[in-house]
């Protein structure tokens, strides 16, 4: 997301029906992820498997369960989405989407055991990606596009389970939990040498 920028209120997987879907469940969260533009499997080996895993890891730091799904589309759809529920025409990076129900939000741990052993988990929200916006930032920065992607779908999971970045404090704190995030999944931390 942009910086000043705060969450959007509407789901977005429903708003693209196109992409294949690939799921995968943990013990505490459940990750969908769509895959609506092909080209992510030319930009990052294995998109679906590293936005998992990148999600899983986010809610783990933040002591949060829960499922979230993780739409990878274009620019287009991006721009779309970003129009509908923020007023902007452009496209952007990521967008997270909270869930839409009131008052449904993350379980985190030590509540989570309290739910029935069968229920699903939680539906917490959706994030969005942006293929065209996500390998321009990662170039134009240095940095490999898979890198950037985990990045992002980190940052958005965090966002998900209550993270900000609107103050000064918030926003160190998010960065230090990205960092923490990278450094799980065996990735560059996205803040080194950042001004």
């Amino acid at each position: 997301m942009e910086p000043g920028s705060s969450r959007p209120g509407r789901g977005c997987a429903s708003s693209i029906q196109a992409g294949l879907r690939v799921g995968s469940a943990a013990p505490e969260s459940e990750i969908e992820v769509i895959l609506a533009a092909p080209g992510w499997r030319a930009a990052v080996r294995r998109p679906e498997a590293l936005a998992r895993r990148a999600a899983e890891a986010a809610l783990r730091e933040a002591g949060a369960a829960g499922a979230i799904t993780v739409l990878l589309a274009d620019d287009r759809a991006l721009k779309q989405l970003n129009t509908r529920h923020r007023g902007k025409e452009k496209p952007t990076n990521v967008l997270s989407f909270p869930p839409e129900t009131p008052g449904e939000r993350v379980r985190s741990r030590s509540t989570a055991g309290a739910q029935h052993e069968s229920a699903a988990p939680a539906h917490i929200g959706d994030l969005a990606l942006a293929l065209g916006t996500v390998r321009r930032e990662a170039h134009d920065a240095g940095r490999r596009v898979a890198d950037h992607l985990a990045h992002l779908v980190a940052h958005g999971a965090l966002h998900l389970a209550g993270h900000d970045h609107l103050a000064a404090g918030e926003a160190r704190r998010m960065e230090r939990a990205e960092a923490r995030v990278m450094r799980r999944l065996g990735r560059p931390n996205p803040w080194r040498g950042a001004t």
